[in-house]
């Protein structure tokens, strides 16, 4: 699980890096001539800051893993990624097309990362204290 975990935090690390750049370069040009090119921006930019930190958590989260026997650090992965792609996916979608409506999955996304974050807590307690 600490493989597959890792192997998908680096990958997700990738495509939030290309994302990003994405938005700097790409996405801006398609959009400056909107009248809400700004909050297109701002949407991109909040999404792919969310991304690349929630992939670094789920490196530490295959690091957890390799020591805790519980569920919770597959759990905290899972709400990760759940929080990944709906959080930052809905805030990507909104950036390219300016449809607002999507916001309104926004927010289950970043509950899904704050999940991921508090079962994380939760795991850690298990960790040995010299680890």
């Amino acid at each position: 699980m600490n493989r597959t975990v890792g192997m998908l935090s680096a990958a997700f690390a990738f495509f939030g890096v290309a994302l990003g750049a994405l938005g700097a370069h790409g996405l801006k040009s398609l959009v400056k001539d909107l009248p809400d090119a700004a909050d297109r921006l701002g949407w991109w930019e909040t999404a792919a800051r969310y991304h690349l930190v929630h992939a670094l958590a789920l490196g530490l989260t295959a690091i957890v893993a390799h020591h805790v026997t519980t569920r919770g650090p597959r759990i905290a992965a899972g709400l990760f990624v759940a929080g990944i792609l709906i959080f930052s996916g809905s805030l990507y979608v909104m950036g390219l097309t300016g449809i607002r409506g999507l916001g309104a999955l926004t927010p289950f996304g970043g509950f899904a990362q704050l999940g991921g974050w508090l079962t994380l807590l939760w795991s850690m307690r298990q960790l040995p204290r010299s680890v």
